[in-house]
This record gives structure tokens, C-alpha cells and sequence, in this order.
């Protein structure tokens, strides 16, 4: 056997396993590491953004919230004013019912203030006739009597 023709045996041979290796072996290989290189490209991508979308939703968060603190503060503005003029009415209201009380309650005392003159002119008028009566010891006549009463009426107007 000689050196040259082993040699040359292991280079074919080794020639072989290069062809087959580099037609069959190679390329689903390659390929595998392409596509986990697409992948991981893919992935670092997504986590990209990820990132940016996270920001994105922050940011929109601060303003969402920030919308809602000026709703918020602008709804208690709002009821504030509601109440402080639901306040003001019912004063109004109230005013205006003690008005109406108070000239109701003038209007009953002045009825009642007549009620009592005209009911102490009577008696004052009875009480007249009652001592007339006295004095004279006797009745005077009907007509006299209410021409008494007149005057005595005028007379206490």
C-alpha cells in the first residue's frame, strides 16, 4: 500500500463528504439558523414594539387620567353651582312665603282689630243703654234707641 494512494483515497473520500454534507446537510442547516434568526429578529422587533406601544399607552393613560381629573373637577364646579343657586331659591322662596305669611297675618289682625271695635262699640253701645235705662228707670223707644246708637256709633268712630 502506499502513502500516495491512501492519501488520495481519503482526499476523494473526504471530497465526498464535503459534496454531501454541503448538498444535503448544509442547507436545512442554514436554513434552521436563518429562520431562528428571523425569529429572534422577529421577537427583538415585537419587543421593540412592545416598548414603543407601552409608552404610547402610558402617555394616553396621563392624559385619560388627566381628562378625567378636569371632568371630575369641572363636575364638582358644576354642582357646586347647582347647590350654592338651589341654596339662593329656597331662600327666595322662603322669603317670599314669610312675605305672604306676614301680609296674611296683617290682613287677620286688621279683620280681627275691626271684629273686636265693632264688637266693643256694641257693648259699649249696650252698656249705654243699660245705664240710660238705669238712670231714666225706663225703656226708651225703639226708634230713639237707634238714633241713640247711631250717634253714640259716631261719636266712638
Amino acid at each position: 500500500m502506499n502513502i500516495n494512494l491512501t492519501m488520495f483515497g481519503q482526499l476523494i473520500m473526504f471530497a465526498m463528504f464535503t459534496w454531501f454534507c454541503m448538498k444535503f446537510i448544509w442547507p436545512p442547516i442554514v436554513m434552521a439558523m436563518e429562520e431562528r434568526q428571523k425569529r429572534i429578529e422577529g421577537g427583538l422587533l415585537a419587543a421593540e414594539r412592545g416598548r414603543f406601544e407601552k409608552a404610547e399607552a402610558q402617555i394616553k393613560a396621563k392624559e385619560i387620567i388627566n381628562q378625567s381629573k378636569s371632568l371630575a373637577a369641572e363636575i364638582i364646579a358644576n354642582a357646586t353651582r347647582q347647590a350654592l343657586n338651589m341654596v339662593e331659591d329656597a331662600k327666595y322662596i322662603a322669603l317670599k312665603e314669610a312675605g305672604k305669611v306676614k301680609e296674611q297675618a296683617q290682613a287677620q289682625l286688621e279683620q280681627d282689630t275691626i271684629c273686636v271695635r265693632n264688637e266693643l262699640k256694641n257693648q259699649v253701645s249696650d252698656l249705654v243703654i243699660q245705664g240710660v235705662n238705669a238712670v231714666l228707670d225706663k225703656e226708651v223707644d225703639v226708634k230713639l234707641h237707634q238714633q241713640m246708637l247711631g250717634k253714640l256709633s259716631e261719636s266712638l268712630s
